[in-house]
Order: structure tokens, then C-alpha cells, then sequence
């Protein structure tokens, strides 16, 4: 190895790698803020998420307009869940005048939102950026019932143990088909649930759950079991419900 290589190798020894965290023991959610200073907003933010929904104020909101369009199956393994990254020109949501593309959606279960301190058997989160940045997370809480035939489409494609991706060769899945039929919403303002839990993200809770066999739910257990971070404290943050 000559000594410009061995230059870089020592500086690249030196940098600061990602530390590890997980949703128990000694790096679960209790430990993220300890663990690695850039995570310090999961221990001091005031606007964390998720959040148990008890007493939402009913408002004439905006409703969210949906225009995903197909995409690539491509499922990839994080380490933390299961998610599907979108490629641009995908689609979105607009809310009023806002508007936000759709990045990437992954799942948690059980659910990590409560409503009135129920949870459910999962949730997704389909994750959306605008123009300047600023995130909005859309949950679609996940129940158990009828089979999901986009979630099994998922499902039934997670990469093998050990590997990362696993692609499906001229598959692709249609977003829309996830939505509930019913699309009012719980608002508020939140956080990232993982790790660096970086705040101002604009939050909206689908009130009506889609259906999930139990099988499609065990699937994705056999490989993420408990991947939903706690409940954090509402801080006197306003939730706000649609009035549908």
C-alpha cells in the first residue's frame, strides 16, 4: 500500500462512524440521545413523535390530495425495517398550497401512533419533502383482516436474510392502492421516530386503517418483531382532526 493510500485509509479510520442503535437494551429508544450526541433531540426535542392521539380539536382542514404514481419494486432492508425508496416523478401530496413529493415508505410494528391509546398491528410511513426541504410523514395504520395485496406484493419480496435489496424485474406497486377509502386526518407537528428524531415534520395520521392478514402481519414480524419507538409527551402541542 503506498503512502498516499495509507494517508487516506488512516484518515478514513479516524472519522466518526455511525454508532449503533436499536428498539431495545442497552441502544434502544431510552439510550439514542446517550448514545451519539447527533441524537440529541430524541432525549431533549419537545416536539418529538409518536404520540398518543387522545384529544384532537376538530377543524374544516384541508383534505390531502394523493397522486402517486406506479413504481419500481425495489424492497430494501435497513437494518431497522422494511422500505421502499421512490425514484423522482413519482407523485405526492398537496394539502392546501402545500406541496410534497413522495421520498420513501417503511413500515413499524405494531403501530407506533396511538389513538386514544390504542395500537395497531402496524403502520406505514410514506415519506414526503418539499421544495425547501421540510418532511410530512402520511400513516396509514395497518389492522388485522382481509389480506393486502400490495402489502403481500411487498412482503413477499423482502430481501434475503443478509442481503439488502432484492429488486422485481418489470414489477411494479401502485401506492394508491394502500390509501383507505376514508382519508380524513389527525395533524400536528413531530419528529422523525428514528434516530437523529429531527423535528419539524409535519405529521398526518390516517383516521381509517387499511386491512392486513395476519399472515402478511407474522411475515414481517419473522424479520423486524418490535421495531416502534414509544410514545413521546404531546409537550401542549394541538393535534388537529378533520371533521370526516
Amino acid at each position: 500500500m503506498g503512502a498516499c493510500a495509507l494517508a487516506s485509509f488512516a484518515a478514513a479510520a479516524q472519522e466518526p462512524q455511525p454508532r449503533h442503535w436499536s428498539y431495545s437494551g442497552d441502544t434502544g429508544p431510552t439510550h439514542w440521545a446517550s448514545e451519539d450526541p447527533a441524537n440529541a433531540l430524541c432525549g431533549a426535542g419537545t416536539r418529538q413523535s409518536p404520540i398518543d392521539i387522545t384529544n384532537p380539536i376538530s377543524k374544516a382542514l384541508s383534505p390531502i390530495g394523493f397522486d402517486y404514481r406506479p413504481i419500481p419494486l425495489t424492497v430494501t432492508d435497513t437494518g431497522h425495517s422494511m422500505q421502499v425508496n421512490v425514484p423522482p416523478g413519482s407523485g405526492g401530496i398537496t394539502v392546501g398550497e402545500d406541496r410534497y413529493e413522495l421520498v420513501q415508505f417503511h413500515f413499524h410494528r405494531p403501530s407506533e401512533e396511538r389513538i386514544r391509546d390504542k395500537r395497531y398491528g402496524m403502520v406505514a410511513h410514506l415519506v414526503h419533502k418539499n421544495a425547501k426541504g421540510e418532511l410530512a410523514v402520511v400513516a396509514v395504520l395497518i389492522r388485522v383482516g382481509n389480506g393486502n395485496p400490495l402489502l403481500q406484493q411487498v412482503f413477499d419480496n423482502f430481501p434475503p436474510s443478509g442481503q439488502k435489496e432484492a429488486s422485481v424485474a418489470g414489477a411494479t406497486l401502485d401506492l394508491m392502492q394502500l390509501l383507505p377509502k376514508l382519508r380524513g386526518y389527525y395533524t400536528f407537528e413531530g419528529s422523525l421516530t428514528t434516530p437523529p428524531c429531527s423535528e419539524h415534520v409535519r405529521w398526518f395520521v390516517l383516521k381509517q386503517a387499511v386491512q392486513a392478514s395476519s399472515g402478511e402481519i407474522v411475515q414481517f414480524a419473522a424479520r423486524y418483531p418490535d421495531n416502534a419507538r414509544p410514545t413521546q409527551p404531546l409537550n401542549g402541542r394541538t393535534v388537529e382532526e378533520t371533521q370526516d
